[in-house]
């Protein structure tokens, strides 16, 4: 089974719930509603053997609504082939359902989601932080956080004032030195 058979069979069994597709270098990506996702990534794993979830990725449509996507990556590997699931959550709403039990990848996957953009995973079985630390009230990867940084008023686990992006100490120093002698933690020595 191809990546269009796989189509024609979503077709027939989900007949007017794929809001859209498109093929582009051999992979296709099929828009549908969140309330359709568990049914439909269920069908996907068990019925056309797209039993590897690559990742998921997320979108900020920021200005426009709804303002959010999430896009599943999925791969067949007795079929070699490729799908993509995008589905589109306004702000408003701002959760959607796991699919941990599905693919049980998605777990850390739906964990950065939610940690970055602010997107919840309703039924996850441990929906918490996983880069930033417990308490972060922002969402880093939405694009109305300003580059500039946030102030902070957590001085036991984060900077008191608007920290700059440049300087810092993983930054290396533009000269005509090797790599080496430019990783900052050479100049400690």
């Amino acid at each position: 089974m191809n990546s269009q058979e796989a189509i024609e069979s979503l077709n027939k069994s989900f007949e007017g719930k794929l809001q859209d597709k498109t093929e582009f270098r051999g992979e296709t990506t099929c828009t549908i509603s969140a309330i359709d996702l568990r049914d439909i990534a269920r069908f996907c794993r068990d019925q056309l053997s797209f039993d590897y979830l690559l990742d998921i990725t997320s979108i900020d449509n920021f200005g426009e609504e709804p303002r959010f996507e999430v896009i599943y990556h999925l791969y067949s590997m007795p079929h070699a082939a490729y799908l993509r699931l995008k589905l589109k959550i306004s702000e408003e709403l701002g959760a959607i359902e796991t699919v941990s039990d599905i693919w049980p990848t998605a777990n850390w996957h739906e964990r950065e989601i939610y940690d970055m953009m602010g997107i919840k995973f309703d039924g996850h079985p441990d929906l918490r932080r996983i880069l930033m630390w417990d308490g972060y009230p922002y969402f880093p990867l939405r694009k109305d956080f300003p580059l500039a940084g946030l102030p902070s008023e957590m001085p036991d686990v984060a900077f008191t004032k608007i920290t700059p992006l440049e300087g810092g100490p993983f930054v290396t120093i533009p000269s005509t030195a090797g790599s080496k002698d430019r990783e900052p933690r050479a100049r400690e020595l």
